[in-house]
């Protein structure tokens, strides 16, 4: 039995130029132009090989067969893992190994901005066989912020919407860990990252001496390394909320103040945690090779 042949047409493209066009694309575009496209890659496939003509469908097949997009960039920052890097790393992964010690709680601690957006047009809500219509026009009326606690150990978030990320705002809601959220503790470990208000000198700057010195002694900072904000359990938090609330239009701070509360308290309510897996020997094995050499 044989079988018959495909009805697809012969591939325009042989491996070499499929090879040049893979190249191309994952080069630098042309003087004066920001990015490749599909017809300059097109055009210049064909003046670079012997092909008459090119579609820039086929360009965008080929492409798609090596998961090509060079229109799209990303950005990230790749971290340095020194020495430094390694230390902030394991110092923040053994504090998350130590057992509850509701004397000494491991909070948490981040911000992250939101834009308030409210609605041109009244939306239309759902029917039966039709869904919500909510017009794409909108307005923009300014953004806040929100500061956020995740405890550890005892399953418990907290949101605060400011109307600005400064200083004082961060020296207030310190205050408020130690006299509000945790007036018992001993000693409250906070975790955070390499933001420039998250310091000491914040509260002196918003502080009397003795008020500063007051909270401070009851607060541990321990930092994440540069780049590694993926070790701040809070950010996964963030993650939650935003996918749970805060996508769609928010129109107004008092708002968004009263959806966040009431997703706070179903979430606390809940005793949603996150299960970390990521230890020191995870890290060392997994990362092993980027660890600073020790010197012989």
């Amino acid at each position: 039995m044989t079988e018959r042949p495909g009805r697809g047409g012969e591939r325009k493209l042989n491996a070499q130029q499929e090879a040049m066009l893979v190249a191309l694309a994952c080069s630098e575009p042309p003087k004066g132009r920001r990015r490749w496209t599909l017809c300059l890659l097109a055009d210049e496939l064909v003046a670079m090989t012997d092909l008459e003509n090119l579609s820039y469908e086929t360009v965008r097949r080929r492409l798609a067969d090596n998961e090509l997009k060079p229109w799209q960039k990303k950005m990230w920052c790749l971290p340095k893992v020194d020495a430094a890097f390694v230390a902030q790393m394991e110092e923040v992964l053994d504090l998350y190994a130590e057992p509850p010690d509701p004397s000494r709680p491991v909070v948490n601690f981040d911000e992250t901005p939101v834009q308030l957006v409210g609605e041109a047009r009244i939306p239309l809500p759902a029917l039966p066989g039709q869904p919500a219509r909510v017009d794409h026009e909108y307005r923009r009326n300014g953004t806040a912020n929100l500061f956020i606690y995740f405890d550890r150990h005892r399953k418990w978030r907290h949101v605060e919407v400011t109307d600005h990320r400064a200083n004082a705002d961060f020296a207030h809601r310190m205050r408020d860990l130690v006299d509000i959220h945790y007036p018992e503790a001993e000693l409250i470990r906070v975790v955070q990252d390499n933001l420039s208000i998250h310091t000491a000198a914040a509260l002196y700057e918003t502080f009397a001496a003795a008020e500063a010195r007051r909270i401070l002694r009851r607060l541990e900072f321990h930092y994440t390394p540069k780049h590694a904000s993926w070790l701040n359990m809070v950010e996964i938090e963030i993650g939650i909320m935003v996918e749970q609330c805060l996508k769609r239009r928010i129109p107004d701070k008092q708002t968004l103040a009263e959806q966040l509360a009431a997703w706070e308290r179903c979430r606390n309510a809940e005793g949603g945690t996150i299960d970390w897996m990521f230890t020191v020997d995870k890290a060392r094995d997994k990362m092993g090779r980027s660890y600073p050499s020790i010197p012989l």
